[in-house]
């Protein structure tokens, strides 16, 4: 099992990496959202697999539950936000030519980063 990363937000965990793609397991805690935020060189697949959540995808909304998916395009602007009580946990799937985590450019921020 990989590290946990934590963030203001909630947690991530890599599940696998390799040179074609990404995968990551998210949880986001009740009340809480990530950046708006997009990225060059990666797209990324979003799966539901607990809570309630919003997510908002080149400014239209879209609810999510367990079962839900997302696709996010390369450039798109995107943010998940938790509208549940419990976490809110999704599974990752980044496809493209680079996952750095500074491929992150964020255009609004709960938490002050840049």
């Amino acid at each position: 099992m990989s590290e946990i990363a934590t963030r203001p937000w909630g947690r991530y965990e890599v599940l696998d990496e390799q040179l074609d793609h990404k995968v990551k397991r998210i949880w986001v805690l009740p009340g809480q959202q990530l950046s708006y935020q997009r990225h060059k060189f990666r797209a990324e697949h979003w799966f539901f697999i607990a809570g309630h959540g919003l997510a908002i995808v080149n400014g239209h909304e879209i609810g999510v539950a367990t079962g839900s998916t997302v696709d996010i395009a390369i450039e798109q602007l995107h943010r998940i936000r938790n509208t549940g009580t419990d976490e809110l946990i999704f599974i990752e799937v980044q496809t493209g030519t680079y996952f750095g985590e500074d491929d992150i450019e964020r255009v609004e921020d709960d938490f002050g980063r840049v």
